[in-house]
């Protein structure tokens, strides 16, 4: 299919070529957030956006797209009844294992569709339209962000649609159901994809997340090994350090405040999809508050707050 327009002046607009031609700001001023990187995103916002609706018309784009179908069967079951039954929710409760103090781990993706996935999220790294690394952490250079809010984000509809229905429908209402205090603090999302190489990322050191909940999805396929890139837990509380390591399309769900780090990667390549929710403005929970009880009906339900502009990095 032909991904071209006519302006009125008989000029031929071809946003897919147009887009290809751009020369992206080097690493070092993204890196910077040199002001010069702004203008770029901010000018091109729209060519991208339009290149990324061609490319997937296009004969280029995978016959595939991203659905919840990805996701794995006693997972998608136990939510999907727990939309139409919120009392049913502990059936999707039962499916998550706190290893670690307030970190749940769960199967998300079915391990037999990650190949889907990934064939996906490599046509789009091949695809040749800018994307904007998640510069905001220096290891993160081969990833995306996914999130609207994101400058030079990955705006394929398909992806937009399937990344939509995670965060709603699925991330949303268990991280309510896991850790009440998040309620309230859960109406604006963030995302981006991460990919861990030997040499190149060596380790992630001690930190926090500025969000509510987040959400860490592994995508390697099943025959995709690697050593290494294990993730630290550590409890405020007992001073205990958890090591955990990441399967085929594992996740591992916990509050933002929880203090974590990744060891270096010595073997193959890890890669991860990582999803943030946090309030209006970028509010989150505060430590020791008074948690209301909640309806189960309420768990599941989408806010009607508009997305707002304020982006972590």
């Amino acid at each position: 299919m032909k991904n071209t327009a006519t302006h009125n002046d008989n000029v031929t607009y071809d946003p897919l070529t147009e887009a290809r031609a751009l020369a992206l700001p080097s690493r070092e001023s993204m890196l910077q957030r040199a002001p010069s990187v702004k203008r770029f995103w901010d000018t091109n916002t729209h060519l991208l956006t339009e290149a990324w609706r061609a490319w997937e018309t296009s004969e280029e784009s995978p016959n595939f797209e991203p659905d919840t179908s990805l996701l794995d069967p006693k997972l998608r079951e136990a939510v999907e009844q727990a939309w139409l039954d919120p009392t049913k929710e502990v059936a999707v409760q039962d499916l998550w294992e706190e290893v670690s103090a307030g970190v749940y781990q769960a199967q998300f993706f079915d391990p037999e569709r990650l190949a889907d996935l990934r064939e996906y999220l490599e046509a789009v790294a091949d695809a040749g339209i800018p994307t904007r690394p998640p510069y905001g952490i220096a290891l993160n250079r081969h990833g995306a962000m996914l999130d609207p809010r994101s400058e030079g984000y990955l705006a394929a509809p398909a992806f937009q649609a399937f990344y939509r229905q995670v965060m709603d429908q699925y991330m949303r209402p268990i991280a309510r159901l896991l850790f009440p205090d998040v309620m309230g603090y859960d109406s604006q999302t963030f995302g981006f994809s991460i990919q861990y190489q030997v040499g190149i990322d060596t380790s992630l050191q001690p930190h926090t997340d500025a969000s509510a909940a987040t959400l860490n999805i592994n995508m390697n396929l099943p025959d995709e090994s690697f050593a290494g890139s294990e993730v630290d837990f550590y409890d405020r509380v007992s001073g205990e350090v958890k090591r955990i390591t990441f399967k085929p399309g594992t996740a591992m769900l916990h509050r933002g405040n929880i203090p974590h780090a990744a060891h270096p990667i010595t073997s193959g390549t890890r890669s991860n999809m990582v999803l943030w929710l946090y309030g209006d403005r970028m509010q989150i929970p505060v430590a020791g508050q008074h948690i209301e009880q909640v309806d189960a009906k309420l768990r599941w339900t989408i806010p009607a707050d508009e997305a707002d502009k304020f982006a972590p990095f």
